[in-house]
């Protein structure tokens, strides 16, 4: 259904000419031996994979769902799904960014986000599996015991088993300070966990011998709220002392969602009855080390939405170069045919760009941020490492959340490409919409990504990581200011920039005299802060593209034309956001609730 093909020459743009992360690279001596030709290979072998293996089990695999057999509290995933998962453990994919102590590949996070581009654009249902293996992985890495990380860590490198996130309960979603779930600590050192999990993606299947749980859970005396959490790892079979499964460990699937998309995707009620765990860190800490995996699920749910804005794209243009309908407004432009293809009207444009633009601007900032958390694991400079580290903390929050309103918008655009075929099923369009729905609700509301970027990343450090994330595209508006050329980009760049600042310190005047403004303001500023970060990515991109654009390689040209198409038709949004955010929180509070 559809096709696939990984846009790697755009990729390869990014890592190779914009971030030169070969040279970045070299700063890090873990990474010091990447070159491009190393990049360049995984990319293509990851190409490869997932056009070849992933892509075509898509559609059925949405069509099929997941089979939940209550007898055994088994689920089985479609058709292929477990053939393709085996095929992408033997290709060492899922060992890629891991840490050689574990038996992982050792390259960077910027080369793995980019394959991940690829696995979400193929199959986003099947790589909710492998995806949320690799949060566990980081989470255990970070907080678990050594015997912890040397029973668990090379499992979920190579593969062998998965891991899941069990957070949310039926009567608590975001706020977690209310859950329920009880630890009761036994004299092995081990805690008896009961307790019901909702949502629980991955919970259970049957594409690996284990599944590795880390789960929230209260153990005694815990203090109320969200300071009383402990987390534990509760695995599916207990491990043998050799690393080889044991006993069934009684946490078990009640039942699996029905859901408006991601249909081969597992979505699980999980419940637990004295299920053996550990304790992951230290008791009533456990919110903070499932930050660690909650954060690499909002960089990875970010990516999902990246993943279905190019591939629902690159179907809406071969549909629209090939549908003839109508004349264009000007005169025909294809004489010889009945009609003209629809990719002549000017709105079957709008809609393709908006697709086009969203992609690569979320490619450009997604690849960023990777590189950035790359620099923050490893770079031998302290001083960077911080700097970094508050940067991804400022911008996780707008990967997931701008990342994925624009996924939403853009495959709403590529299906009205369509029209009336855009809803039928049998041309795969309708499933991206649906699959896209999704990523705006799960591992935090875009509300949530949106309070805790203008409450906590910005407010409550006075704008101290906003100012240092604009003070580069400062620089780099004073650097490019004097460029003729260069003034359609770097004007609204420069001027955004200002209005981010006068908006922010607005805001927070407001928020000290009233808590409500900051929710009130939150969405829209959030899509403010958005549109300065592209705009920051695609004058960047511009700048090269116009360097290059008498060069021959009609790759410049498309460039150039899609960060004008950017500039023009989607970054004018602002004026309205701002107009948004400034109301203030009276227009939204006024109403009595009696009277909605």
């Amino acid at each position: 259904m559809g096709q696939y093909v990984a846009p790697l020459r755009d990729m390869q743009f990014l890592l190779h000419e914009m971030f030169n992360v070969t040279e970045e690279l070299k700063a890090i001596p873990k990474f010091e031996d990447v070159d491009a030709d190393i990049i360049n290979q995984v990319l293509e072998e990851g190409a490869k994979f997932t056009q070849e293996v992933l892509f075509p089990l898509n559609h059925s695999g949405d069509r099929e769902g997941c089979h939940y057999d209550a007898a055994t509290k088994s689920v089985t995933t479609p058709k292929g799904f477990k053939e393709a998962y085996q095929k992408y453990v033997d290709g060492g994919w899922a060992a890629l960014a891991c840490d050689p102590e574990y038996g992982g590949q050792g390259l960077p996070v910027v080369l793995n986000n980019s394959f991940y581009e690829m696995l979400n654009s193929s199959n986003q249902a099947w790589t909710m599996y492998p995806g949320l293996s690799h949060g566990a992985y980081e989470c255990l890495k970070e907080h678990g015991t050594d015997e912890q990380k040397q029973l668990y860590l090379p499992k979920l490198v190579s593969g062998a088993w998965t891991g899941t996130m069990c957070l949310t309960e039926a009567h608590c979603g975001t706020d977690l300070g209310m859950l329920r779930s009880k630890a009761l600590p036994q004299d092995d050192g081990s805690w008896l966990i009961t307790g019901s999990k909702i949502f629980i993606s991955a919970g259970e299947h049957d594409m690996a011998e284990n599944i590795i749980h880390l789960v929230l859970a209260r153990v005694p005396g815990a203090p109320e709220g969200s300071k009383g959490i402990s987390l534990f790892v509760v695995p599916k079979f207990l491990p043998n002392a050799d690393g080889s499964v044991g006993a069934r460990n009684p946490i078990t699937c009640g039942a699996i969602e029905e859901k408006m998309g991601i249909h081969g995707n597992s979505t699980c009620q999980m419940n637990l009855d004295s299920a053996k765990g550990w304790i992951i860190g230290e008791p009533n800490k456990g919110l903070n080390a499932m930050f660690v995996f909650m954060n690499a699920a909002r960089l990875g749910v970010g990516m999902q939405s990246l993943g279905l804005t190019e591939v629902a794209y690159q179907n809406a243009l071969v549909y629209a170069k090939d549908r003839i309908q109508m004349r264009a407004l000007s005169g025909p432009k294809a004489p010889d045919r009945p009609a003209d293809p629809i990719i002549v009207h000017p709105d079957v444009r709008r809609m393709l760009l908006t697709a086009k633009a969203y992609a690569e601007g979320a490619r450009a900032f997604s690849s960023y941020v990777a590189l950035q958390i790359d620099r923050e694991l490893h770079h031998p400079d302290e001083d960077v490492r911080k700097e970094a580290a508050d940067e991804v903390a400022l911008l996780t929050p707008i990967i997931k959340a701008f990342i994925t309103d624009n996924g939403w918008i853009a495959t709403s655009e590529a299906m009205q490409v369509y029209g009336g075929h855009g809803y039928i099923a049998e041309w795969g369009m309708e499933q991206y919409v649906r699959d896209a729905r999704i990523n705006m609700i799960y591992e935090g509301t875009n509300t949530i990504q949106s309070l805790d970027l203008l409450g906590r990343k910005i407010l409550m450090d006075n704008g101290a990581k906003l100012r240092k994330f604009g003070e580069k595209i400062k620089a780099f508006v004073e650097e490019n200011g004097t460029d003729e050329a260069m003034s359609e980009f770097i004007t609204p760049l420069g001027d955004l920039g200002d209005k981010v600042t006068k908006l922010t310190m607005e805001i927070g005047m407001k928020a000290f005299q009233n808590p409500d403004e900051v929710g009130a303001a939150c969405v829209p500023y959030l899509r403010v802060v958005g549109h300065m970060v592209y705009s920051y990515f695609f004058a960047q991109m511009a700048k090269i593209a116009l360097a290059k654009e008498d060069s021959g390689d009609t790759f410049y040209k498309a460039k150039l034309a899609t960060a004008r198409f950017y500039f023009a038709r989607l970054y004018p949004e602002t004026a309205m956001l701002i107009r948004q955010a400034r109301s203030g929180a009276a227009n939204l509070l006024a109403l009595d609730a009696d009277l909605f």
